[in-house]
């Protein structure tokens, strides 16, 4: 019997209880990612909107939207624009702060991975209350980046991230949601 996209990804992804605080029930994709079927599934899942559609860059969040971001440019034949946490790009950067839950950060990119105009995906693994997306967002903005979409494997909506970024005009794909849970 074949199983539903979200049969395939709830038996990929481990939960791991109270971790990194008590009750934080955390959405593990590495055991996603070293399922070689619920990998590539969610990888075509996450591609299949845009396909055919002129997409000239996918920018994936530090860490784990590195290696979906990676995945979806190659399948979307675009170049890949890293994020990262504040002192980790070699070259020249433009930064933004940005919310969490327990406090301010900061990422940046480099001043010269986006050209005024070009279309851009936003990717990573989950989308909880959205501080680190929304940040992200506003930094592609800053050099000129047009948001073609958001996109994450989880969406956690109790925590409201998903409404942040459609607040901003971001369209938001998502493959599954733990809502309660």
């Amino acid at each position: 019997m074949k199983q539903t996209l979200e049969q395939t990804l709830r038996a990929a992804i481990r939960t791991i209880p109270d971790y990194p605080k008590p009750g934080i029930q955390f959405r593990d994709i590495t055991t996603l990612l070293g399922d070689a079927r619920a990998f590539r599934r969610s990888v075509d899942e996450l591609v299949h909107p845009y396909a055919g559609m002129k997409v000239d860059k996918i920018a994936g969040i530090e860490a784990r939207g590195f290696i979906l971001g990676g995945a979806m440019a190659h399948q979307l034949s675009s170049g890949f624009i890293p994020i990262r946490k504040k002192g980790k790009l070699p070259h020249e950067t433009v930064r933004v702060a940005y919310s969490l839950e327990y406090g301010i950060d900061e990422m940046e990119m480099h001043r010269d991975a986006v050209k005024e105009g070009e279309k851009v995906i936003l990717v990573d693994d989950l989308i909880a209350t959205g501080g680190t997306a929304e940040g992200a967002v506003k930094l592609l903005r800053q050099m000129g980046a047009e948001i073609v979409a958001a996109c994450f494997v989880i969406d956690l909506p109790d925590l409201g991230g998903r409404a942040k970024l459609e607040a901003l005009g971001v369209e938001v794909n998502t493959l599954i949601a733990y809502e309660g849970d």
